[in-house]
């Protein structure tokens, strides 16, 4: 078979750090806070800028509070873990490698004795079951299997305990019930394309309530402490970050905020996601040994979409994913390392519809390349 003639534009359909921006380009960045405390005048109005418009994007109520701390999305969860559970016992989901690690955390490290709910790549645990009695850890867009949850629908509003989601593939690509959550947790380099090493945390009335009335048992590092003599430390919250950001990752966040009013704000960023998901499974569709991971589509991902490859193993998938990416065709689409081999490609919204469209004939190409 030969070469395909067009290549997808920007070939970076990596689960994370996920594709820039369209038009995205390091001198476009501001830079007049760079060498500057970020505790100074124009430091500060930054750090706050970018919360404003983290807020405006998700529409997030002002019954909630919204924060950038260090790590990451695994920074920000952790933090929420190690701070707020204890009071409460503890229901953890695990359908992907992400949701295991909060597993892993809750009953190794926090030795919390919860209460596991499992299920397998490509399925989602029974939400049904769950009792809200309980503090519920779970990821809202599983990352390593592309399985999400279908809505919020089972989060009770009469929950006694608080609802914990790792939303850091969902929030910018799906309509998120704020009412619902508790506890939200996010990093820039997802859908925004931003960088890694920050994460965002984002804390409901009820989280609060937790912080300034629970002590845990166990110690809490600085970089996880958010209370002040029983109070919430309401300055991380308004700019005032617990450690040192990088305030080049601060711009390149703000770039990528403003891109994303440009295109129409959250809703134009849910309607890029949900148009580069129908491509996609246009692709699937249309070939008989490609197929999805998670076959219900009401809990199929629309960003992190994970395929199954007819026949193939770990190895096959290495060098599929080897040949696209010598040819600059496709960067970084083999499946995650803990999943079952197949291949993982992002229709997040920095992602243009028109790549994905030009990626099927490449793997097609690789497909029969392979096979010869």
């Amino acid at each position: 078979m030969n070469v395909p003639a067009t290549r997808p534009a920007r070939p970076f359909f990596s689960s994370g750090p996920c594709a820039k921006p369209p038009g995205w380009d390091p001198a476009k960045l501001a830079t007049e806070c760079l060498g500057r405390s970020h505790r100074s005048k124009i430091g500060k109005a930054r750090l706050q800028y970018s919360i404003d418009l983290m807020r405006e994007l998700l529409k997030l109520p002002a019954t909630h509070r919204l924060g950038i701390v260090p790590g990451s999305d695994t920074g920000a969860y952790e933090m929420a873990m190690w701070t707020m559970l204890g009071q409460r016992p503890v229901t953890t989901l695990a359908w992907e490698s992400f949701g295991e690690g909060w597993v892993t955390d809750a009953v190794k490290q926090l030795k919390l004795d919860p209460t596991v709910i499992r299920a397998d790549y490509g399925q989602i645990a029974d939400l049904d079951s769950v009792d809200w009695s309980n503090d519920v850890l779970f990821t809202w867009n599983g990352t390593t299997s592309g399985v999400r949850v279908p809505n919020a629908d089972w989060i009770p509003d009469d929950r006694q305990g608080l609802s914990f989601a790792d939303a850091t593939s969902a929030v910018f690509a799906y309509d998120i019930d704020w009412a619902k959550v508790d506890v939200a947790t996010f990093s820039w380099q997802k859908v925004l394309g931003g960088e890694g090493a920050h994460g965002v945390l984002i804390l409901g009335p009820r989280a609060v309530e937790r912080l300034e009335n629970h002590t845990p048992a166990w110690p809490l590092p600085k970089v996880f402490r958010l209370t002040s003599k029983g109070k919430l430390t309401e300055g991380v919250f308004k700019g005032e970050t617990i450690n040192t950001p990088s305030m080049l990752a601060v711009e390149d966040a703000i770039f990528a905020l403003e891109w994303a009013k440009s295109v129409g704000g959250a809703d134009g960023l849910i309607a890029r996601s949900d148009a580069n998901a129908a491509a996609l499974d246009k692709i699937v569709s249309e070939r008989p040994w490609l197929g999805h991971l998670a076959a219900d589509p009401a809990i199929r991902s629309k960003t992190s979409v994970c395929l199954t490859v007819e026949g193939a193993d770990e190895d096959f998938i290495k060098k599929f994913a080897g040949l696209l990416e010598g040819e600059q065709a496709a960067y970084d689409i083999a499946g995650y390392r803990d999943a079952p081999p197949g291949l993982r490609i992002w229709c997040g919204a920095t992602v243009d519809t028109a790549d994905i469209v030009a990626l099927g004939p490449w793997l097609d190409w690789a497909w029969a390349s392979l096979k010869s």
